[in-house]
């Protein structure tokens, strides 16, 4: 497992637990992001500083993209800061996500190491630290701003006004190889209930039941909703959870909180879990296409009214696993801004 303190040599400040409501957590959460970002910024030489920002309204912010390969992402990355300033850096990647969110993407950037030297996937100069971090508008008390962390299978936007975070959607937490087979990181699992819940969900579909839930024979071999398309699979299609017995809806409903809260920060976390209780959950639908068998291509959606949950193994690669996490009203603060 890789954390901060093999990649900085310094450990992870935990977000504190306190008594504020929620607003004023998450006020916090933001005024954090805005101290971190420009802590960051102000120590990058004017060259970096001119990688690293983005006008807000940039077509990049809606550009977003986590199957990059080999490739780096637009803005600054950690591979051409100094260990200050990747220091800095994760500070800010931090002040989003819970210890799971975190840990989960420290381990997306290991893999690229272990692509490279165990697999031989990629460009011999793939590495853990071909991961950027750009910054769209000025991190302010009061003007919109985001930031966004990106590299191969990872994305993690947050559009705020202010120190108000608005959204915290599109985000992927994606993974090859998600079970890692041998060497050094042997028995490394990086996504360890998002393919075994959804396959116990379809597996516990009977009868018309499972008929329902059956978008396609065959996996469709990667997620649909990639950036442009993010509202492009229409309506909700497949088994409605207040069709399902109340074990099926459990697994549903606790596949929905893995994708929306669990990597989340506390107080963004639970915003998000405040919005999902307006939602009627038992009209949200899940989708299944492709065979239910051990390393067969696989692809599962969790559709309701206000998000989208994707996750695909690519066709003929069960260890390459692709996520995708949708706010269908307020992706990149669509609904304010």
């Amino acid at each position: 497992m890789l954390t901060r303190r093999s990649l900085l040599a310094s450990s992870t400040a935990a977000i504190a637990a306190s008594a504020l409501p929620t607003t004023a957590l998450a006020s916090q959460t933001g005024q954090r992001m805005i101290d971190r970002a420009n802590r960051w910024l102000a120590q990058l030489n004017d060259d970096q500083r001119a990688t690293a920002l983005f006008r807000f309204d940039s077509d990049t912010r809606r550009g977003w993209n986590y199957m990059l390969g080999s490739r780096a992402a637009p803005g600054l990355p950690l591979e051409q800061m100094s260990a200050p300033q990747k220091e800095a850096a994760l500070d800010v990647l931090a002040s989003g996500l819970s210890d799971y969110g975190l840990e989960t993407a420290m381990n997306i950037m290991l893999q690229q190491d272990i692509l490279r030297d165990e697999l031989g996937k990629g460009s011999p100069d793939r590495n853990r630290e071909r991961f950027s971090l750009m910054i769209f508008g000025a991190p302010s008390a009061s003007d919109p701003w985001g930031w966004r962390w990106e590299g191969h299978h990872l994305t993690i936007s947050y559009t705020l006004i202010g120190d108000q975070v608005v959204a915290q959607t599109p985000k992927s937490f994606s993974s090859e190889p998600n079970t890692v087979p041998s060497g050094p990181h042997e028995g490394l699992v990086v996504l360890e209930e998002n393919e075994a819940l959804g396959r116990a969900l379809y597996g516990n579909l009977t009868g018309a039941s499972q008929r329902q839930a059956l978008l396609n024979e065959r996996s469709f071999g990667n997620v649909q909703a990639t950036a442009g398309r993010e509202t492009g699979l229409g309506a909700p299609n497949g088994l409605a959870l207040g069709d399902m017995t109340q074990d099926q809806a459990d697994i549903a409903e606790r596949l929905i909180a893995l994708y929306t809260t669990d990597h989340l920060a506390r107080p963004i976390a639970q915003a998000q879990a405040s919005r999902l209780q307006d939602e009627d959950l038992s009209a949200v639908r899940f989708g299944w296409a492709g065979a239910n068998l051990d390393g067969n291509s696989i692809y599962y959606r969790l559709h309701g009214q206000t998000f989208l949950i994707e996750f695909a193994t690519l066709r003929n690669q069960p260890q390459h696993q692709h996520t995708i996490v949708h706010d269908l009203q307020r992706n990149l603060g669509a609904h304010v801004l």
